[in-house]
């Protein structure tokens, strides 16, 4: 590199690239952490040295003002519980919040970054995505910090996450039912394509199995997280012969739908199945009857990637990539022992 002799043109992420390192390891030996191994604490430090490298302090970094909060879609109540939280720590460091949908397709991502070379932003948070080594690398080279929400597939080493404890979470709903009574459990699973949906089918598998219950793949169905998919499996499940006396639905939408297939079937609930879901969203304790779900802190997972791209925007070390916040059940009358046949 040129043009360093002022010690500004020069950024943390080109130190990073050279060195090949990451981003944090960098901010680590600036801010003299400990937790660098020598020899690449060294290499830095020599670059910096070489490239006249001066830390920024608070009164000189430039910053935008503004998050950018990505989803694939905007039209579940979970991505405003998410929105919420960004939002609440935005609004107190002064910084507004820009947000996206880009459906899952390319044009879409390829109009987004469009827009966002066009003007500045202190850092992308994407929701339920894959952030593709390609993107990764174009946001890199604009010097953009990225965070991940409950991503989609494994992501990269240096893209830290936020999610939630999802396998505890679906081992939980699933010994509630258990413990209950139950032991032909029906389950509507997620998107397979999301980590946080393998995680709950898993805690879901784990939790008959501890109780030696055999897994019936029957009683597995497919869902999207929607009204619809969850009333499609719902419908398919109280169809079989030997229907299920519980559902335990993958997120609230889907539990809802189960809802509809048990009220057009002329079934209560939980008289003649119970139904359990997972998120908590609001309405959750408005429905009839009131729903026994899962609780992921999805506000607080806002809030908590917000403080964490606006950490590295600033170019702080962050204490852990991965972050996952505690998920627990909430019991409601949507449950109850199985009634004597």
């Amino acid at each position: 590199m040129d043009g360093d002799d002022d010690g500004r043109r020069v950024t943390i992420t080109a130190i990073a690239r050279e060195a090949g390192v990451s981003v944090p390891t960098v901010s680590r030996v600036l801010n003299g952490r400990s937790d660098v191994a020598p020899d690449t604490r060294e290499r830095v430090e020599e670059l910096l040295r070489h490239h006249g490298y001066r830390r920024r302090t608070s009164r000189t970094v430039t910053r935008a003002g503004l998050v950018d909060l990505v989803f694939n879609d905007l039209d579940s109540p979970w991505a405003v519980e998410i929105i919420r939280g960004v939002e609440d720590v935005g609004h107190g460091a002064g910084v507004g919040t820009v947000v996206s949908a880009i459906h899952r397709q390319s044009t879409a991502v390829r109009q987004w970054l469009q827009n966002l070379r066009a003007r500045a932003t202190d850092g992308v948070i994407f929701v339920t995505s894959h952030v593709s080594p390609p993107l990764q690398a174009q946001l890199r080279r604009l010097n953009v910090p990225v965070v991940v929400v409950d991503p989609a597939g494994v992501p990269a080493t240096d893209v830290p996450t936020i999610g939630a404890t999802n396998w505890a979470g679906g081992l939980a709903a699933t010994e509630h039912l258990l413990a209950l009574g139950h032991r032909r459990i029906g389950f509507v699973a997620g998107p397979t394509h999301l980590l946080c949906s393998r995680a709950r089918l898993d805690g879901y598998r784990a939790g008959l199995e501890a109780a030696g219950v055999p897994v019936d793949d029957t009683l597995v169905r497919p869902g999207d997280f929607y009204h619809a998919s969850g009333f499609a499996a719902g419908a398919a499940l109280l169809d079989l012969d030997a229907p299920p006396t519980a559902i335990f639905a993958a997120s609230d939408q889907m539990a809802f739908g189960v809802y509809e297939a048990v009220r057009r079937r002329g079934l209560r609930i939980p008289d003649d199945v119970s139904v359990v879901g997972f998120d908590d969203l609001p309405e959750a304790r408005w429905a009839s009857p009131p729903l026994t779900t899962v609780r992921q802190p999805l506000v607080e997972m806002g809030r908590l990637a917000a403080r964490t791209v606006l950490r590295l925007a600033q170019g702080e070390a962050i204490d852990s990539p991965r972050v996952e916040l505690a998920t627990h059940l909430v019991v409601r009358d949507s449950s109850a022992a199985p009634r004597e046949p």
